[in-house]
């Protein structure tokens, strides 16, 4: 039962973290960069003038969140289904998350990189481009809401008296 609040702990730590990093990384940086594409593209984290990457912080952040949520999960395993459910979906929603930043975002990123070097020349290039920003803050709004469904799974776990998560024997 220590290690399972230990990881519960590492779990709540790093989704609280995460997504209150994400959160003001949403409305306050991708806020700037998506205001008036292309020529607002110029203000995105990335790039020799910008000190640390987003990924550099997200990565390290989002691999604690893995360890703490799916450790959780083995160390709970033979806990009441009723709370089971709750360690379950703190290690489904990071590997969803994961799997949704690799898929959505990470083909969207390379575009919008690219985008930012050279501007399209023509208007449905750049009608094209609004609309893949537009597109990258929706679906950025759909990580902040599965890493908020994290780190309110892991509360509900951890606020659970032990008492009532210990087997009987």
């Amino acid at each position: 039962m220590r290690l399972l609040r230990a990881f519960l702990w590492l779990s709540v730590f790093a989704w609280g973290i995460g997504a209150g990093a994400k959160l003001y990384d949403l409305i306050v940086v991708a806020g700037a960069w998506s205001a008036s594409p292309p020529e607002s593209l110029s203000l995105m984290p990335y790039g020799a003038h910008y000190p640390v990457m987003p990924g550099q912080f997200f990565a390290p952040t989002s691999g604690a969140t893995l360890i703490g949520g799916v450790r959780a999960l083995i160390c709970g395993w033979r806990t009441p289904a009723s709370y089971r459910v709750w360690l379950f979906s703190s290690a489904i929603l990071i590997l969803a998350l994961w799997i949704f930043t690799i898929t959505a975002f990470w083909p969207s990123n390379h575009a919008l990189f690219v985008a930012a070097s050279a501007p399209p020349l023509t208007a449905e290039g750049h009608a094209e481009l609004i609309r893949r920003a537009q597109q990258w803050i929706a679906l950025d709004w759909c990580r902040v809401a599965i890493m908020l469904g994290g780190f309110i799974s892991s509360v509900r776990a951890i606020s659970r008296p032990i008492r009532d998560v210990t087997p009987e024997t």
